[in-house]
C-alpha cells in the first residue's frame, strides 16, 4: 500500500466534505485524523518503531504542506498520530467533541483523567474554552480517590462524589485572611461558578435563610436544592479548620429543613461544610453519613 496517498486523499476528502457538510464536519473530521492516525502507525511499521515513524512524519509533512494545506505540518501530524493511539488506549471518541477539544486533552497523560474531561464534555456540552477552564483548575485532581475509582470503573457517582476538593473560589480582596461574611459574598457573586464546582444538580435558593429554634433565629449560609438527587443542601461557611461544634450545627440545620421544609417526595437534606482547613478525625467519626466536608482556596 502506498500510506502518503492513501494520507493525502483523506485529508483532501475530508476538506471538500468540511466545505460542503459543515453540519456532520466534526464527526467526519474526527474519523479522519483516527484513520491518518492508523495509516501512520501502520506505515511506520507498528508503534514500537517510533524513532523511525517521525522520520517518516517529517518526510509526508513536506509533501502534504505543498499538495493539501499548510497546516498539516510535523507537529499536525503527530498530533493526530497520539489522538489514534489515545483512541486505541480506551478514550471514548465523543462525536460531540470537536478535534479542538482533543487537541487540548493530547497533552495530558493520565488517560482516567481523558475519559473524565471527554466524558463531562459530552454529558454537560462543553465548549473548548469550557474544557481549558476545567482543565487550568485541576478539576480530575480535586476529586475524591473513591469518585476517580467509580469513573474508571465506570460506576454510578453520589453526591459526595462529584464535590471539588478544594473548592475553587474567585478572591477580589487583597488578602487570604477574610471573614466568613466575606468569604459568602465572594461566593454569591459567583454562584453559577460556586454551584458547578459541588458537582451536578445544584440550584441556589437564599443565602442567610432565617429559621426558627425555639424562641432563637437561625440563619443558614446558603441554602441549595440539587435537582438531580431531589434533596435540599444546607450550606455552611467557615474561615477556621473543621471543629466537632461544626457538625451539631449543620446538623441541627439539616433537621429542621427536614422537619419544616422537606416533602414526602423528596429525599433527606444533606449538609456541606467548607472550610479553610480540613479535619478528617472529625469526619471519621461523623455519625451522620448526610455531612460532608471540603475547604476551600482563594484564587
Amino acid at each position: 500500500m502506498n500510506y502518503y496517498n492513501k494520507i493525502k486523499d483523506e485529508l483532501i476528502n475530508k476538506e471538500v466534505y468540511c466545505k460542503v457538510k459543515d453540519y456532520s464536519k466534526n464527526n467526519y473530521e474526527l474519523e479522519t485524523y483516527y484513520k491518518i492516525g492508523k495509516l501512520l502507525i501502520e506505515a511506520q511499521g507498528g508503534t514500537s518503531r517510533a524513532k523511525y515513524g517521525d522520520n517518516l512524519i517529517k518526510e509526508y509533512s513536506l509533501k502534504l504542506v505543498k499538495e493539501v494545506g499548510k497546516k498539516y505540518d510535523v507537529t499536525m501530524l503527530k498530533r493526530i498520530r497520539q489522538f489514534y493511539l489515545l483512541i486505541e488506549k480506551g478514550a471514548p471518541l465523543g462525536h460531540q467533541l470537536t478535534w479542538s477539544h482533543y487537541r487540548e486533552l493530547l497533552p495530558i497523560k493520565d488517560l482516567n483523567e481523558i475519559i473524565y474531561y471527554i466524558n463531562i464534555c459530552i454529558s454537560k456540552n462543553l465548549t473548548k474554552r469550557e474544557l481549558i477552564n476545567k482543565i487550568k483548575s485541576k478539576e480530575y485532581e480535586r476529586l475524591d480517590e473513591n469518585a476517580k475509582k467509580k469513573i474508571i470503573n465506570k460506576e454510578k457517582l453520589s453526591i459526595k462524589d462529584e464535590i471539588k476538593h478544594p473548592i475553587i473560589i474567585k478572591n477580589k480582596y487583597n488578602t487570604e485572611d477574610i471573614t466568613e461574611k466575606m468569604l459568602k459574598g465572594l461566593i454569591i457573586e459567583n454562584i453559577e461558578t460556586f454551584l458547578k464546582e459541588l458537582g451536578t444538580g445544584f440550584c441556589y435558593i437564599e443565602s442567610e435563610y432565617k429559621i426558627k429554634i425555639g424562641t432563637n433565629y437561625n440563619y443558614i449560609d446558603i441554602l441549595l436544592f440539587n435537582i438531580k438527587y431531589n434533596c435540599y443542601v444546607v450550606i455552611e461557611l467557615k474561615v477556621t479548620i473543621l471543629k466537632k461544634e461544626h457538625i451539631g450545627q449543620i446538623e441541627t440545620y439539616m433537621n429542621y429543613i427536614d422537619k419544616n421544609l422537606k416533602t414526602i417526595y423528596q429525599d433527606k437534606t444533606i449538609g456541606i461544610i467548607i472550610t479553610k482547613k480540613n479535619n478528617l478525625f472529625i469526619i471519621e467519626y461523623c455519625s451522620d453519613p448526610r455531612i460532608y466536608n471540603t475547604t476551600y482556596e482563594l484564587v
